[in-house]
C-alpha cells in the first residue's frame, strides 16, 4: 500500500497510521508498537512518502474516538488483520466488546474497513471439537510453511515460537477470559459486520490476479477462492485465511 501511494501521480499523500496493540497481554504478537514504528520510519525514507505513526498501547475494546485523532477531510481506512478475534464477544462478556468495537468503528464513517481472519471455528465450540479443529487447521498451516521456509530458517523458527505456538497453547490450554484466541468463520464475521451497519465492498479483479500470481511462485497447492465478495486463502482443501472489505 505504501509503495502504491508513493507512486501515485501528482506525488504521494501524507499518511498517518495509528497502531493499536494490547498493552500487557502475554499472548500479544510480535515485538510491540515500537518495532512497528521503526519499520514504518524506514519505509517512509525508502519510498519518499511522508508518514506519521501514532502508537496507542491499549486493548482494542477500550479504544475511543478521542484516542484516534481523526481530522476532518482525511480519507480514513480501518484495518483489522488477524486481531479482531482477540476482542471478547458475548460468550465471554455480557457487554459483547467485539460487536461494540465494530459499532464504534462504523460510527467513524471510514472509507473502507478491511478484515483478515483465520478461517477456523474455535470460539464457542466444546473442547474436543476445538481440539480437532485446531489440529486440522495448524497441520495444514505447518504443511504450507514447509514449502516456503526450511525448518532451520530463523524466520520460520521465530514465527513458530512467537506466533503459532502461543496461538495453539492458548486455544487448547486456556478457558474463559484467559482464552483470547477465539477464531470465527467468515459467515459469522459477515453477520457481525452487517449487524454493525457495514456493507460488503467487493475486492477488485486486479487484487485477485496479483495474489494468484504471487501464490503460484510458491506452490500450486495454495488455493484462492472468491466467496460472497471475500477471498479465502487455503492449502489444498483447507481454507486458512479469509479477507474481506467493507464500507
Amino acid at each position: 500500500l505504501i509503495q502504491a501511494l508513493a507512486a501515485r501521480p501528482g506525488g504521494p499523500p501524507h499518511v498517518r497510521i495509528t497502531g493499536i496493540d494490547d498493552p500487557d497481554s502475554k499472548y500479544a504478537r510480535g515485538s510491540g508498537l515500537q518495532a512497528v514504528g521503526e519499520r514504518l520510519d524506514r519505509m517512509s525514507k525508502k519510498f519518499g512518502i511522508p508518514l506519521e505513526f501514532h502508537p496507542v498501547p491499549v486493548f482494542a475494546q477500550d479504544v475511543t474516538r478521542d484516542m484516534l485523532d481523526i481530522r476532518p477531510g482525511e480519507a480514513l481506512a480501518v484495518n483489522f488483520t488477524l486481531q479482531l478475534h482477540h476482542t471478547p464477544d458475548e460468550s465471554v462478556d455480557v457487554h459483547n466488546p467485539r460487536d461494540g468495537l465494530l459499532r464504534m468503528v462504523k460510527s467513524l464513517s471510514p472509507n473502507v474497513t478491511t478484515l483478515v481472519e483465520q478461517e477456523s471455528n474455535t470460539n464457542t465450540t466444546p473442547f474436543l471439537t476445538r481440539f480437532a479443529e485446531t489440529l486440522d487447521y495448524y497441520s495444514a498451516m505447518f504443511e504450507s510453511i514447509d514449502v516456503t521456509l526450511p525448518r532451520e530458517s530463523k524466520e520460520r523458527i521465530n514465527v513458530e515460537q512467537h506466533c503459532l505456538a502461543k496461538d495453539i497453547v492458548n486455544i487448547i490450554a486456556c478457558e474463559e477470559k484467559d482464552r483470547v484466541e477465539r477464531h470465527e468463520l467468515l459467515g459469522k464475521w459477515k453477520s457481525r459486520m452487517s449487524m454493525a451497519g457495514f456493507r460488503p465492498y467487493p475486492l477488485s479483479s486486479y487484487v485477485n490476479s496479483v495474489i494468484r500470481a504471487l501464490l503460484r511462485s510458491y506452490s500450486d497447492k495454495y488455493t484462492l477462492v472468491e466467496k460472497d465478495g471475500a477471498m479465502l486463502l487455503g492449502w489444498k482443501d483447507r481454507n486458512l485465511i479469509s479477507a474481506s472489505a467493507w464500507h
